[in-house]
């Protein structure tokens, strides 16, 4: 199966080249194209793929433009670090998408679905226009959110607003804490409940025990080995780890 891959963060792109070999050996990667303006050129001086990884964001713009020029008729599939909850929509268009960092589980599922669509003859849905639409990056800013959150507090309910959370983490519960630095309990069973409610533009998941507000974030320290190490500003005084192949898509949510 020849296979595309359109991707700006070069490590990101080799670490997913890598897990292709793994989980199918039979791919031939033909380019990686960092760019709008490459993947545009190569696209118009070569024959289609038989599939194409694209990540959304790129440097240049983003990937759906491509739509625009070229009439794709071979399985796509998008990486991304847009969570989960704006984007289902992809699952019965004949497209697919992973989120970033990429799951190798969920990688050989992925190209599994696109050989069915191949053998099949399948294409691109004829609304793949509406879909992109909808999908845009201006329409998933859009998407939720919820504006506060209801703590117990000394025997009374009260409200705290999303937008004065500094992060939320997981310490055996499920914590909030204000920029004030008021830490309450939430009745929540996972971080990933939360996730789905927040607004990806403001909130990030840096790893598996804190969700960060970018307003709380103070600085931003990289480390030889690749991964990141966030500091909080305010009264907390807190590190929060981003693992290196986390990185590269947490350094393009801060600079959008």
């Amino acid at each position: 199966m020849n296979v595309i891959v359109i991707e700006d963060e070069t490590l990101v792109a080799k670490e997913l080249v890598k897990k292709l070999g793994d989980v199918a050996p039979d791919i031939r990667i033909h380019a990686i194209l960092p760019s709008i303006k490459t993947a545009t050129t190569w696209l118009r001086d070569n024959a289609e793929p038989d599939l194409i990884f694209m990540d959304i964001q790129l440097s240049d713009g983003v990937s759906f433009e491509l739509f625009q020029t070229f009439s794709l008729q071979c399985p796509v599939i998008f990486t991304t670090a847009f969570n989960e909850y704006a984007i289902q929509a992809f699952k019965s268009n004949g497209v697919d998408y992973l989120l970033k960092p990429v799951n190798k589980d969920e990688l050989k599922n992925a190209v599994d679905k696109s050989r069915r669509m191949i053998q099949s003859h399948a294409s691109l849905p004829l609304n793949v226009a509406a879909l992109l639409e909808a999908l845009s990056p201006g329409s998933m800013k859009q998407v939720v959110q919820k504006e506060k959150f209801i703590v117990n507090f000394r025997n009374t309910l009260l409200p705290v607003k999303t937008s004065d959370i500094a992060y939320f983490v997981r310490d055996q519960l499920i914590y909030l804490c204000t920029f004030d630095n008021q830490r309450h309990i939430l009745d929540y069973a996972t971080l990933e409940e939360i996730e789905e409610l927040l607004n990806t533009t403001k909130f990030y998941r840096a790893n598996r025990q804190y969700i960060v507000n970018e307003d709380a974030i103070k600085s931003v320290h990289a480390h030889p080995t690749g991964k990141l190490e966030l500091k909080l500003g305010n009264k907390h005084g807190l590190s929060i780890d981003i693992s290196r192949d986390k990185a590269p898509s947490f350094k393009k949510w801060l600079d959008r």
